[in-house]
């Protein structure tokens, strides 16, 4: 079973690969800034996977580094006049920087009690971007304006296809990373300090430096995907990363599945095209259902779970190890 799930697996990120690279040829610009926005939040997904499925610590505060490093990224073009392309691995880095030194107060909690910490850094984020003593760097409640990407003059795109080629490019560095992280020592160190953190440790493990670790190259991921999306928007502002924010990252791995660095793609699909339906839908109905896109968006949830509740990641190897006759999923 593994070794055909093996190949499955890099059957579809071959194919997943083709469908990227031939995106720009078929899609409208609209479609194809949803399918930007696709690639931003699995790479958001990847960092939280790589922190809550594979190291086993619950975070509901990514948003709160999605905007740092949105906001990195703006005020580093803006105000400094760096380029793009170098702000976001400096948005990267600021964000690798603040998640390593959060995750040493987060090494005192575990479990519900490290949600609720993160939990608080996601609600208080919103509000301090906000603050007035910020304002003449973040633009408090108004934000900043960014204006959009402009593609180079030997590349003959449109905006939008060079945004989307950037944001693929990241992607694809990003995933091939996580890829290498998970299958090699590291990441064996991080799933056995998640499995039993005590009998990893007897084994030699150092459980804090991991752990720290493992949220700073998850913030890291969610800074490079917030630069990405204020680069893709052209505006940052303190609504744009709000709670909700947050919580539909941890909606995404769960929908993707648990520990799975593949699973980000369904997951960040789920939760770009999902409200998006749920409000088209909404618009039938006039004024009277201004409540029915978040209640088609918790039936679609709860249809998820009830039809793959180890995400869709676990479906698929499912179905694959019934077709093969495989005793094991």
């Amino acid at each position: 079973m593994d070794a055909r799930w093996n190949f499955f697996a890099r059957l579809g990120w071959v194919v997943a690969l083709f469908l990227s690279i031939a995106a720009p040829f078929v899609l409208g610009s609209y479609h194809l800034y949803q399918l930007t926005q696709v690639l931003i939040y699995a790479i958001a997904l990847i960092g939280l996977n790589l922190l809550t499925g594979y190291n086993g610590q619950i975070s509901l505060g990514h948003g709160a580094f999605f905007a740092i490093g949105g906001y990195g990224v703006a005020i580093l073009t803006t105000k400094f006049g760096v380029p793009y392309w170098a702000a976001i691995p400096a948005a990267g880095a600021i964000c690798f920087g603040a998640g390593f030194l959060f995750g040493f107060p987060a090494l005192k909690f575990g479990g519900l009690y490290l949600a609720l910490a993160t939990f608080a850094l996601a609600v208080a984020a919103p509000q301090m971007l906000s603050y007035k003593g910020f304002d003449a760097w973040t633009g408090g409640a108004q934000g900043l304006q960014l204006g959009k990407l402009r593609a180079p003059p030997w590349a003959h795109v449109s905006a939008d296809t060079w945004t989307y080629l950037v944001a693929l490019i990241a992607a694809l560095a990003l995933f091939g990373f996580a890829l290498n992280l998970v299958g090699g020592r590291i990441g064996r160190a991080l799933i056995a300090i998640r499995d039993h953190a005590v009998a990893a440790e007897t084994m030699g493990i150092d459980a804090p430096l991991y752990k720290t670790t493992a949220f700073g190259i998850s913030a890291l991921y969610a800074g490079v995907a917030g630069g990405l999306s204020a680069l893709a928007v052209g505006f940052v502002s303190p609504e744009s990363f709000t709670l909700p924010l947050s919580l539909s990252f941890l909606v995404g791995i769960v929908v993707g599945g648990l520990a799975s660095v593949g699973g980000a793609i369904f997951g960040a699909f789920f939760i770009e095209y999902v409200p998006n339906y749920a409000d088209m839908l909404s618009v039938q109905f006039g004024e009277s259902a201004k409540a029915l896109p978040g209640a088609i968006y918790g039936l679609l949830l709860i249809a998820m779970m009830a039809a793959a509740p180890s995400g869709v990641i676990g479906l698929i190897r499912k179905i694959v190890a019934r077709l093969f006759g495989a005793e094991r999923a």
